[in-house]
């Protein structure tokens, strides 16, 4: 016998508790990692996984939205993801299709450990964790992408800043 449909939730419900279950199990499994060995080794174990989940999603959203690679689909597929996950920012393309930038004002990682009481490792966590994701990222759309990283609400800074572009020579291709 069921005693809620499905149907009774909205989409919107559905999203939210997709969301917080994902962070939930991001911050629970880090802790009992940290707690069963330390904060190091939680947080090289985090970078590995950080390395791995980009290409998930990124493939998973490139299908979804009907994109292959490129700078363009990169933009589209990590904007969809930032909003998914809750971020609040601004893009800015560059002049001749030469990639993007994006501004984030809200970084909900970083609000989670404010609110936790963990703030002070913010900053170690987004120096590890947002380069190897955002990379890793740039790479699954196209081996002459690349990705830089200045001001960081982490290191006390209002934004990220975010910088996707197009080089010259190609980079090695993704795994």
């Amino acid at each position: 016998m069921r005693y809620l449909e499905l149907s009774k939730l909205t989409d919107k419900q559905i999203a939210e508790y997709l969301q917080r279950s994902y962070t939930a199990t991001d911050g629970l499994w880090f802790m009992k990692v940290e707690d069963q060995f330390n904060f190091e080794t939680a947080l090289e174990i985090d970078r590995q996984v950080w390395q791995i989940v980009p290409k998930i999603q990124a493939r998973k959203l490139k299908s979804l939205l009907k994109l292959e690679r490129g700078i363009d689909a990169l933009l589209q597929c990590f904007s969809a993801k930032l909003e998914i996950d809750g971020f609040e920012f601004n893009t800015e393309l560059l002049e001749q299709n030469q990639g993007f930038r994006i501004n984030i004002n809200k970084c909900p990682w970083h609000e989670i450990l404010v609110a936790s009481g963990r703030e002070k490792l913010s900053r170690k966590i987004g120096d590890c964790i947002c380069p190897a994701e955002y990379s890793i990222w740039a790479r699954e759309f196209g081996e002459n992408i690349e990705f830089a990283m200045d001001d960081r609400i982490c290191h006390g800074k209002d934004r990220c800043f975010l910088a996707f572009s197009v080089t010259s020579s190609p980079l090695p291709a993704a795994e």
